[in-house]
């Protein structure tokens, strides 16, 4: 199973939010601050323009920039993962050839959104994917926000015919889906969860960690349920995850990254506010939110 297996890309992903600055522009320097911030508390992987880091609103040219400054800061210390996936296989293609020249050592990509295609065209939009780069790709699946689930029949006959795609993050909420994944997918294959509250169930059924949202505002607390489940101690993982599922539950109270991002600017580290078509946090929403981060303990 995953969780036994070499791991890439380590157990915690936190996908980062993109800082933007007073005019709604992309803080390059203040995405790198963030990189470190999230390096310190204890990431492994940096996961750079994911629905989270508000990809679908950053202007490609300006994702180039944000890749390679992260890549030459981190210089090695942790792999970072490029979010390339689009519902256009070419231009999928293309980004991910592209995100490679930057020097990223991975890449996310979403299964195709909004077209709705059959198994047989998510089978092959990944595998052009795969045949494209020499990049370990990571696939997505989130059917709430895609139209369409990836079927775990479909994820375990990629991860058999394309060596290069080396996980998945499921976002289904189906853990029998999880399971037969875990079950039937290559030593070595590992399946993330894309729901920060079923990491610990994911991981009991094998998975290998987590690709977090909320990692950002709480890195150290999502590292200790997926260290705690690697080895075996289900215990301190279900206390550990008991003590944030307030938090993991609040942050998505309204559209993600609203109020992760309020989140971090409430903890003194300030990411700007959204691009439209998302808006900022209410007031009403920042107090209920400061409110569950004082109780979970991420928060003076």
């Amino acid at each position: 199973m995953a969780a036994t297996a070499p791991l890439p890309f380590g157990r915690m992903i936190p996908a980062m939010v993109t800082p933007f600055d007073a005019a709604g522009e992309v803080d390059l320097a203040q995405a790198i601050a963030l990189g470190r911030r999230l390096v310190e508390g204890g990431s492994d992987t940096l996961l750079v323009f994911g629905t989270t880091g508000e990809g679908p609103t950053v202007r490609f040219e300006d994702k180039l920039k944000v890749w390679q400054a992260i890549v030459s800061d981190q210089a090695g210390a942790v792999p970072v993962m490029a979010n390339v996936g689009t519902n256009c296989t070419q231009d999928s293609v293309d980004a991910a050839r592209r995100a490679a020249e930057t020097g990223v050592d991975g890449l996310l990509a979403v299964v195709p959104f909004y077209n709705k295609p059959p198994q047989e065209g998510i089978y092959r939009h990944f595998r052009a994917l795969a045949e494209a780069v020499d990049l370990p790709i990571v696939m997505y699946n989130i059917p709430g926000r895609c139209g369409v689930n990836m079927t775990a029949q479909t994820t375990v006959r990629l991860a058999r015919d394309c060596p290069n795609i080396v996980g998945v993050k499921e976002a289904s909420g189906d853990l029998d889906q999880v399971e037969r994944i875990c079950a039937e997918a290559p030593e070595g294959f590992a399946v993330y969860s894309g729901d920060d509250s079923l990491t610990y169930e994911v991981m009991k059924r094998g998975g290998a960690g987590v690709i977090s949202t909320t990692g950002n505002c709480a890195p150290v607390q999502m590292k200790k349920i997926v260290d705690c489940a690697a080895r075996g101690d289900w215990d301190g993982a279900l206390a550990a995850h008991e003590a944030i599922a307030p938090l993991m539950k609040g942050l998505f109270a309204t559209a993600n990254p609203i109020l992760v991002k309020q989140a971090l600017n409430l903890q003194g580290f300030d990411v700007g506010g959204l691009r439209l078509p998302l808006v900022d946090a209410t007031p009403e929403q920042t107090e209920t939110l400061a409110e569950i981060m004082r109780a979970c303990g991420v928060l003076d």
